[in-house]
């Protein structure tokens, strides 16, 4: 195969590089429409991206209805050899991707480096289809009658993901509906394109047949598109809120199958008895880690009085020395936004915060940076005094702001947790058990941390949240993966002895007596 630098696209005679679609095990340019990538941390453009429309994706279908029929016949332990095989591309392609990545979302590399290792969790899980996809089977469950269950693929289903993980989100979502039989199509954010080109590149070097893993670049077109059209069976996506509900009342009502994950307002809650050092430390990880552009980021840390003071001094004196400036530069530990638009967006909800009575202990805007003015730089900022109402709470602001909401026990943050809208995540730091089980039990949320600030699991637990969170029942993968790019098929069986056949027309009085049903 001819390598591509890692990016999977081409440079025009303008110096510009243009990243395409993958149709058919082949990359392609098609597109009347493009969009600027940028380099975050210089501000620059530096590449664009194809825009499909709907004539690209209906192309990009069909190729998959046509791999994917020759997919699903494939064994399980042919399947599951390509698998091991895209794993082992992964791995060494790891700090490739990972610089790709940086590249254009702005996150560290050491930061993209562990996207793509929870990535390969789930890829590791995939690598055991011939036992995922086992069904069950009973003997004898009336007289000469045998009942199995089995799970077969559902055909072409899509992917939409978001720009903060444009490696590890793909990957929650391909290789176990590839294992499964089916064909996948990804629409990768429009913002970081490129790493989606490598992941296709990965599976072609494993071996997987063209035309059974594509990609669709573009918008909102693509999109829509997506979610229209007939041939395609299931459709997973993860971004904000507003959009998740619009792809999952669309999806539904299409006649598809659908998970649509949607956006987050993590608590963190620090009890009277937790070690402080330990909790602001871990408020700063998972507040600033990748500039808060994590849907399972703690945006907000709330303190159980008297302990607000103090933790408050420890956050922002952790906060000082974290160094800002771009991902690929050693030892920096926080990048640019992904934006211009975006930083602006994050940085009004300082002022705003100050205009509703919060006070502004850190103010990102004036943390020294380490990269071109141009860029798209925000410090870690931290806002103390929040209440609900106030917009620094109430909406997910996607970037580098802590907020600190103090109460007086675990039953006012218990509350906090009931009436905020979202339902990603919360943790607990404390040192009783007592409290760390009934917060567990309690919190209204799909995934809990006890003593650790982002609870995201490992690839074999699902991951998901609840209320405006999720849209749809099935998290995404673990077993609830196998149970979402399947559907199950019950069989009854029974041979006919010679010269026993006769006409029984009413249900079997006896139970167990099924011969004739």
């Amino acid at each position: 195969m001819e390598h591509r630098g890692g990016t999977g696209s081409e440079e025009t005679g303008r110096g510009i590089r243009q990243v395409g679609h993958w149709i058919g095990g082949r990359l392609e340019d098609t597109g009347r429409r493009t969009g600027p990538v940028f380099d975050p941390s210089a501000g620059e453009v530096i590449a664009e991206v194809r825009f499909g429309d709907a004539e690209v994706v209906h192309r990009a279908v069909q190729v998959a209805e046509r791999a994917q029929r020759a997919w699903a016949e494939t064994s399980l332990a042919q399947r599951a050899a390509v698998l091991f095989a895209f794993r082992e591309r992964l791995r060494a392609r790891t700090q490739e991707l990972a610089r790709v990545v940086s590249r254009e979302h702005g996150k560290t590399v050491a930061d993209a480096e562990g996207e793509v290792a929870r990535g390969l969790e789930v890829v590791e899980l995939a690598c055991g289809v011939p036992h995922l996809a086992k069904g069950e089977f009973s003997e004898q469950v009336s007289r000469g009658v045998d009942t199995y269950s089995v799970r077969q693929p559902l055909g072409v289903v899509a992917g939409i993901t978001p720009f903060n993980f444009p490696a590890m989100v793909p990957l929650w979502m391909c290789p176990v509906a590839v294992a499964l039989g089916n064909a996948f199509v990804l629409k990768p954010s429009e913002k970081d394109p490129s790493a989606s080109l490598v992941l296709a590149e990965c599976w072609e070097e494993a071996g997987l047949p063209p035309g059974v893993f594509q990609v669709v670049q573009g918008d909102g077109e693509v999109v829509e598109a997506i979610l229209a059209h007939p041939g395609v069976a299931a459709v997973s996506f993860v971004g904000s809120t507003p959009v998740a509900r619009r792809v999952y009342e669309a999806a539904a009502a299409a006649g598809k199958r659908v998970q649509a994950l949607g956006g987050a307002k993590n608590h963190m809650v620090v009890c009277p008895d937790a070690d402080l050092d330990e909790a602001a430390a871990a408020a700063v990880s998972a507040g600033f880690g990748s500039a808060g552009e994590r849907c399972m980021a703690v945006s907000v840390v709330v303190a159980l009085e008297p302990v607000g003071d103090a933790l408050v001094e420890r956050i922002a004196k952790r906060m000082a020395e974290v160094r800002v400036g771009p991902g690929d530069r050693p030892g920096v530990e926080m990048g640019p936004l992904v934006t211009r638009e975006h930083r602006d967006r994050v940085a009004g909800y300082l002022d705003k915060a100050a205009e509703e009575g919060a006070r502004v202990v850190v103010d990102g805007r004036r943390h020294p940076v380490e990269g071109p003015p141009r860029g798209f730089w925000l410090g870690p900022s931290l806002v103390d005094e929040v209440r609900p109402g106030m917009a620094v709470y109430d909406d997910e602001i996607f970037g580098p702001v802590l907020a600190v909401v103090r109460v007086a026990d675990l039953d006012d943050a218990l509350e906090l947790l009931r009436a905020n809208p979202y339902g990603n995540g919360a943790a607990i730091f404390t040192r009783s058990g007592a409290l760390a089980r009934r917060f567990a039990r309690e919190a209204p949320c799909g995934m809990v941390g006890v003593n650790v600030p982002i609870p995201v699991p490992v690839g074999t637990f699902p991951f998901g949240g609840w209320k405006q969170s999720l849209f749809g029942d099935t998290h995404v993968y673990g077993r609830d993966a196998v149970h979402f790019y399947s559907r199950g098929k019950v069989v009854t069986s029974r041979w006919v002895v010679a010269g026993s056949s006769e006409v029984r027309m009413a249900f079997p009085a006896a139970s167990g007596d099924r011969s004739s049903e």
